[in-house]
């Protein structure tokens, strides 16, 4: 008896736990998803020795990589923003980081948020390193 009582108690208390997890686990999966874009595109640059790019789409909220045929989604429930070159901005919410066969690139950052939680994924112009920050809360 006090088994299945316990078995219920964790039936109603474990899902919302899990459910409030998700949002902060998306965040980090977009992040990696789209440095592993960025570095696929400066590999792709390098060994291709032809530019490569990757262009963020923030208001359909999704990004493409030279050299893939992919389309890939950002979830709902990340607010995207993005600082690049402007000779790479399509519009106000379409913006591209662009790499070149020497491993450089117009640099820039993309910036996920949910919540008071965030990363940055940081493009470095000089040497195009690719790196996930975390952000501070904005208030």
């Amino acid at each position: 008896m006090l088994v299945m009582a316990l078995a219920a108690i964790l039936m109603v208390l474990v899902p919302p736990m899990i459910s409030s997890a998700l949002p902060g686990t998306q965040l980090k999966s977009a992040a990696r998803e789209l440095a592993a874009g960025l570095r696929y595109a400066r590999t792709h640059a390098l060994t291709s020795r032809e530019e490569a790019l990757l262009t963020l789409d923030a208001e359909q909220r999704h990004f493409k990589v030279s050299g893939r045929s992919r389309t890939y989604t950002i979830p709902d429930s990340v607010d995207i923003s993005m600082l690049t070159a402007e000779s790479e901005t399509r519009g106000d919410r379409i913006g591209a980081i662009r790499f070149f066969p020497d491993g450089g690139s117009t640099g820039g950052r993309i910036s996920l948020r949910h919540g008071e939680r965030g990363f940055g994924v940081d493009v470095d112009w000089l040497t195009g390193k690719v790196r996930i920050l975390d952000l501070e809360p904005e208030y």
